[in-house]
């Protein structure tokens, strides 16, 4: 990994920082390579139980750096056309497919790209001062990063495509509101408080919430018959596990469970 993007471990927990802080966090081609790669490397380390993504100074991502792409389409490059299926739609298949919690700490401003990345993560923790927009409109460019998909799941149709169509930035109290995020904070404690959370989570279930997240995402995009037999298989081997084997033990003998995430 380069200094576009910082990683630091604690008890299970990592912390992915965007950390382009003189651009908003907004996302080079380098930055986003290196982001689908720390995520996928950590969906295979084991002693990774649960991440948080937020960004360096005032801003969680301003979403795609528009220097470096109109530079590239003037120089004639087709990487610009080609950064949806090689960067942003792999980025939200590794988010939403980890097999383990991703909580986004939104700290300031959550633009475009940047804000899909946190609709995408399992949780969103926002500061007070944070916004979402959603500005494809303004720039000439339809949705990407799977906002399309993701955004009204969260909020509802109507809602989204007011977000996306007007490009009218929503505060962090509204976005409470609406159900976009899932907690407020004050303004420079986004980043705690998610790790609180990522830490109790690490300390959990983890291969309960691995299955969680696949019941979820099969139900998002299934019939309910489909559903079913996605609960019905992700229960079955949930209920073989170490895990659930220990929870329930702890249960009988009234005391706390240890659980390994197997």
């Amino acid at each position: 990994m380069t200094d576009v993007l910082l990683t630091q471990d604690s008890d299970g927990v990592r912390l992915l920082t965007l950390n382009r802080p003189e651009a908003f966090n907004s996302l080079s081609v380098e930055l986003k390579e290196d982001l689908i790669a720390a995520l996928r490397e950590a969906a295979a380390d084991d002693a990774i139980r649960s991440l948080v993504i937020t960004g360096a100074g005032k801003a969680f991502c301003a979403g795609q750096d528009l220097k470096e792409h109109t530079d590239l389409l003037d120089s004639g490059d087709p990487a610009p056309m080609k950064t949806v299926e090689d960067h942003y739609n792999p980025l939200i298949r590794a988010i939403t497919a980890m097999p383990k919690p991703v909580i986004a700490a939104v700290n300031g401003m959550a633009a475009g790209a940047g804000a899909s990345l946190a609709y995408a993560s399992d949780l969103r923790v926002a500061a007070d001062n944070a916004k979402f927009l959603m500005a494809f409109a303004n720039v000439g460019l339809s949705s990407d990063t799977g906002a399309s998909w993701t955004l009204p799941r969260l909020i509802g149709y109507g809602r989204a495509m007011e977000m996306l169509l007007l490009a009218e930035p929503v505060a962090a109290e509204e976005a409470l509101r609406i159900g976009m995020v899932n907690r407020v904070v004050p303004e420079g404690s986004a980043v705690e408080a998610a790790t609180e959370i990522a830490t109790r989570m690490a300390a959990g279930p983890t291969s309960a919430y691995a299955r969680i997240k696949e019941t979820m995402l099969a139900a998002a995009s299934e019939g309910l018959t489909e559903a079913l037999e996605v609960e019905a298989g992700a229960q079955g081997e949930a209920a073989q596990t170490h895990d659930h084997r220990e929870a329930t033990a702890a249960f009988v003998a009234k005391r706390t469970p240890q659980f390994t995430g197997h």
